[in-house]
């Protein structure tokens, strides 16, 4: 339990309703064993009070640049060198435009400007404000830098709308810390590829056959092998997704256009097939858009689409070294998962229930099995599928370290 056991956390607690999350996340920090010191921003008082921040992390949480111990000795600077990571959360657009332009007009990004320590946010606000270009630039900017993100997530926000904006759960927020403190990147060296998304096998220029998978879980997952160190490959259908920060993005539309992709990014250590790609294509597409037929709708005639996960799985010589499927199911779903793996060929595959009642499918959070070549079954619990992508690249990294056994087990 005590993964971080010595390490220190300056958490930066920023305006939002958000904030109130921190309170869990210092708690599960400090079961870890990590040292957590807080900074709280005027705004993010106003949701949470220093004395439960103070309560949790037993440690002075500080509010005023100028009224740090000896400041005299630059304790700001201090305060932000003397952690292992810098946590901003709820990383609201003020604090994210503030950071990105190297303003330090407070405490908390003046610490974030001294640092010369690795700096993870948890993106919190408005879906509108979430999307507006400034922001995107300003994470950019930051992201080029350096700067790590873990969510937003999607959801209703507390103004009643609905959207990406919604901070990431404190279990997310603790897997990518967990992450960023690794030890210099457990998969450094390897590399990864990784599908998500759907694919759109086209009817004409405007129609196509497709689901609903909104990718989610895919670019969690590339994004969870990049922080591990992994050279990421993300083969991606249609999604409104943003790029996940480190990984090298391949936006496809079609199964075929998929494959493709994949064995172009090949030879690679592990494969992750996380993508719902399409069963079938029209074997004619036609090239203008068709019309109504008052003798009624067309019919179309279908071909099967190229199996992904059984031919990189079956890739003799440059088949990866692990192979992980997924199977989206609605009834039986660890035992159709189990014959989905001995059919396809992959080590494991990971089976999440997608009836409509689960919300799987274009939800936040997943609830899995990961199932092994050797029998084995893991029943996770419901959580973000942030969290998952998180438990599942520690996984991989297990499997895949020097002298390790995993892969078949």
């Amino acid at each position: 339990m005590h993964t971080l056991a010595g390490k220190r956390i300056l958490l930066i607690v920023a305006g939002g309703i958000a904030a109130y999350k921190c309170l869990e996340l210092i708690r599960r920090l400090r079961e870890r064993g990590a040292r957590v010191r807080c900074i709280l921003t005027a705004a993010g008082a106003a949701f949470v009070t220093p004395l439960s921040l103070e309560a949790l992390s037993e440690q002075e949480v500080h509010t005023d640049l100028f009224t740090l111990g000896r400041e005299s000795e630059m304790g700001h600077i201090q305060l932000s060198r003397d952690a292992d990571l810098l946590v901003v959360a709820p990383a609201t657009a003020d604090i994210i435009a503030r950071m990105a332009a190297g303003i330090a007009n407070d405490l908390a990004t003046t610490a974030v400007l001294a640092t010369d320590k690795p700096v993870l946010a948890a993106p919190a606000m408005n879906v509108r404000m979430w999307e507006h270009p400034a922001t995107q630039a300003n994470l950019a900017t930051l992201r080029a830098r350096g700067l790590a993100t873990v969510g937003p997530d999607e959801g209703e926000m507390a103004c009643g709308e609905w959207g990406y904006g919604r901070m990431a759960e404190p279990t997310a927020i603790l897997a990518a810390i967990e992450a960023q403190l690794a030890p210099a990147g457990r998969l450094a060296g390897l590399r990864a590829l990784v599908t998500s998304g759907p694919t759109r096998e086209p009817i004409d220029p405007v129609r196509y056959i497709s689901n609903h998978s909104s990718g989610r879980q895919g670019h969690a997952i590339a994004a969870a092998l990049a922080r591990h160190g992994a050279a990421t490959t993300l083969v991606a259908g249609p999604t409104a997704l943003p790029d996940p920060p480190g990984v090298q993005v391949v936006a496809i539309e079609t199964a075929v256009e998929m494959l493709a992709a994949c064995e172009a990014a090949l030879p690679v250590d592990v494969a992750v097939c996380a993508a719902a790609v399409g069963d079938w294509r029209v074997v004619q597409a036609s090239p203008q858009k068709m019309k109504k037929d008052p003798s009624g709708p067309p019919s179309l005639r279908l071909a099967e689409n190229p199996d992904i996960l059984a031919t990189l799985a079956r890739a003799g010589d440059r088949r990866p070294r692990l192979v992980v499927g997924f199977a989206a199911e609605t009834t039986c779903v660890v035992e159709h998962a189990e014959a989905k793996r001995v059919r396809k060929g992959c080590d494991w595959i990971v089976a999440n229930d997608v009836s409509p009642a689960t919300g799987t499918f274009g939800g936040a959070s997943n609830t899995v099995h990961l199932i092994s070549a050797a029998g084995g079954i893991e029943a996770w619990p419901q959580m973000s599928k942030q969290a998952v992508a998180e438990r599942l690249a520690g996984r991989i990294a297990d499997a895949l370290a020097p002298g390790s056994t995993a892969v078949a087990s």
